[in-house]
């Protein structure tokens, strides 16, 4: 019996093996913490001229066809069913879906378990789990299985060596021009810190302290830029995935894990561990600076072959909007398909990391980099973003109104990050080009219901869109710069000149509108969570990735918005206007469940159960002994 086992274990790994292989070829998997479905994103390559910055600009500039709206057979838009409106739809659908995640949620830490080495292909959770599932209830979160998004950004490293994971974490804190604050962990103690601004250091500190006892030694790097540190050659990546299923089928064939890391301390220290104190400086470093240069060739390295950001010929460079967006409008109905880097081509122009990032330094190996935020092309592991958990940007209930005394207007303040502009590059940025659509464009189209008859001749009620002009639809927005910066002078003169600079506010000014605005910067924009807790519906344009994807649903939580931005006036609209053509009594709604799943699942103590389990499993990971721990009951 034991030989048998034996064999089906190795024809276990070898399938998944092979399977794995198998996507990465059909380029159905191109990077970690990617499901399966997220393959395709929203818009088409475009390559407009650049015009000098000498040059005066119309009121105008930013070209609405940055974007084309057109999609060879299969690719655009999925039809929206008839009947209700597609918001209307896309809510009940996500209501649904949620409502079955929270009635599936484990009850007893056995159950957790067991659903754990469900979904992992039978690996048991690290060891000291029954510690975290403690942490956890004592807290009373929510989600308490919804952790997928953590065995996703750290699968790839299974695929190497835990003496070369150490290695590496070492080797980046060693460099101080790489710019990473360095955490080490020993004796269940944060034993040294260094590197970031005071604030960062205090907050991972803080955020550390309640469970750091029970983390092994370790090494930690955490990114202090904006922009994402880690993006790995798709070949490279490939492999390490394969490797990496084979190391996890071994450990998942373990019968009696050992509920133990390895102890701390010794008289021989852990091979690529950094000694207690410091870490040793290096010579040279395997980072690169590119900043003010474009970065679409890097961002895209990790892509498959076959997917539409590596294709050669830039005519059929043509984005996929099949999985991401539904109806004429492109309303989003799939928010891990509309981030996905490799599905689209034209982020290369419309999106400002990708034109000319303002900082980007980057490493195309796998290193153990801690980013708060990423694109789905890199490979930095995301952690709960100091900036949160220190309240940098605060929500002040006093501050904020009834629904009732709200104005019905979008608003947006904010400056013009995102890029480093120069020789006219700001027109290819996402924030100029959102702000310019909404308080520049010249007409917009809407949804109006329209009766028809089906092929049985039985009326049945469609949604068509109309064109209408923004001159009707200008009393809904409330959009502007407070600020224009990260460009050379003459782009920063005509930026001045091209957009109306309202200069800067208060925050709280914001919870005096309905409907706020959270748009990327640089990286994630920071005020989402007190957008949130607010009485305000909020409204999201990214494709940065956070650590919440688990545990925020979008059209339950928030509105989620294309990049492209055919939805953005209905979808205001929409959100606006009672009677039968509108959802006002939707929108109160939706920002009352925000405003209260923010209160339960973004307090500071949910932060600290997610690092938490990031970091136990980042010590399985590391543990030389990897294949043979865990926590069984």
């Amino acid at each position: 019996m034991g030989i048998l086992r034996s064999r089906k274990q190795q024809c276990f790994g070898i399938a998944i093996v092979a399977a794995i292989c198998t996507l990465y070829l059909l380029g159905l998997w191109t990077g970690p913490g990617r499901p399966l479905d997220a393959t395709v994103l929203i818009t088409t390559q475009h390559n407009p001229s650049s015009p000098s910055s000498s040059t005066t600009p119309t009121k105008h500039a930013v070209p609405d066809d940055t974007v084309s709206t057109t999609q060879p057979a299969g690719r655009g838009p999925k039809p929206a069913p008839p009947g209700q409106h597609p918001v209307s739809y896309l809510i009940g659908a996500a209501e649904a879906e949620m409502k079955t995640t929270l009635a599936r949620q484990s009850k007893t830490l056995r159950d957790a378990v067991a659903e754990y080495r469900r979904r992992h292909d039978g690996l048991p959770p690290p060891p000291n789990f029954d510690k975290w599932w403690e942490f956890a209830r004592a807290r009373d979160v929510q989600l308490v299985d919804e952790f997928d998004g953590v065995a996703d950004l750290l699968a790839p490293f299974w695929g190497l060596r835990p003496a070369t994971i150490r290695g590496r974490a070492a080797e980046a804190l060693g460099f101080a021009g790489n710019l990473l604050l360095g955490v080490q962990v020993r004796a269940g103690k944060i034993a040294h810190i260094s590197g970031g601004n005071d604030w960062h250091r205090k907050a991972l500190s803080g955020m550390m302290a309640s469970f750091v006892e029970h983390l092994p030694d370790m090494d930690l790097a955490f990114n202090v830029h904006d922009e994402p540190r880690v993006v790995v050659p798709h070949d490279d990546m490939a492999r390490l995935v394969a490797r990496a299923a084979e190391e996890k089928a071994a450990a998942a064939a373990g019968k009696k894990p050992r509920n133990s890391f390895a102890p701390s301390g010794g008289e021989v220290r852990p091979a690529g561990l950094a000694p207690e104190g410091g870490f040793d400086a290096v010579g040279t470093t395997r980072f690169n600076t590119y900043a003010h240069q474009s970065s679409w060739l890097h961002s895209r390295a990790s892509c498959a072959p076959g997917s539409a950001a590596r294709i050669l010929d830039d005519s059929e460079r043509v984005d996929d909007v099949s999985q991401s967006l539904m109806g004429e409008l492109g309303f989003v109905y799939n928010a891990t398909a509309l981030s996905d880097v490799c599905a689209s081509p034209s982020l290369a122009t419309s999106f400002g990391l990708f034109e000319r990032p303002n900082a980007y330094s980057v490493v195309q190996e796998l290193f153990p980099i801690f980013s708060a935020s990423k694109v789905s092309s890199y490979a930095d592991i995301l952690h709960p973003a100091p900036w949160y958990w220190y309240e940098k940007v605060a929500y002040d209930e006093a501050q904020d109104p009834n629904w009732e005394s709200k104005k019905a207007k979008m608003y947006w303040r904010g400056s013009t990050t995102g890029g480093y502009s120069r020789n006219g590059g700001w027109k290819r940025h996402h924030r100029q080009r959102m702000v310019d659509k909404l308080s520049n464009g010249d007409s917009a189209k809407i949804l109006e219901p329209v009766e028809a008859r089906d092929a049985s001749q039985q009326h049945q009620l469609t949604w068509q869109a109309k064109p209408a002009s923004r001159s009707r639809l200008a009393s809904l927005f409330d959009v502007f710069f407070s600020h224009v910066g990260q460009c050379d002078p003459a782009d920063c003169d005509e930026q001045e000149r091209h957009f109306t600079v309202k200069g800067r506010t208060r925050p709280e000014s914001a919870w005096h509108y309905r409907h706020l605005l959270d748009v990327d910067g640089n990286a994630f924009s920071g005020r989402f969570y007190a957008f949130l807790q607010s009485r305000s519906l909020v409204y999201k344009l990214s494709i940065f990735r956070e650590w919440h994807a688990d545990w925020l649903k979008p059209w339950v939580h928030y509105v989620p918005m294309s990049l492209r931005g055919d939805d953005w006036a209905e979808l205001v609209r929409y959100f606006s206007q009672g009677g039968a053509d509108g959802g006002d009594e939707l929108a109160e709604k939706m920002a009352l469940r925000g405003r209260e799943w923010a209160a339960k699942v973004l307090r500071n103590e949910d932060l600290e159960v997610w690092f938490f389990r990031l970091l136990l499993e980042y010590g399985r990971v590391v543990d030389d002994d990897r294949k043979n721990i865990g926590y069984l009951p």
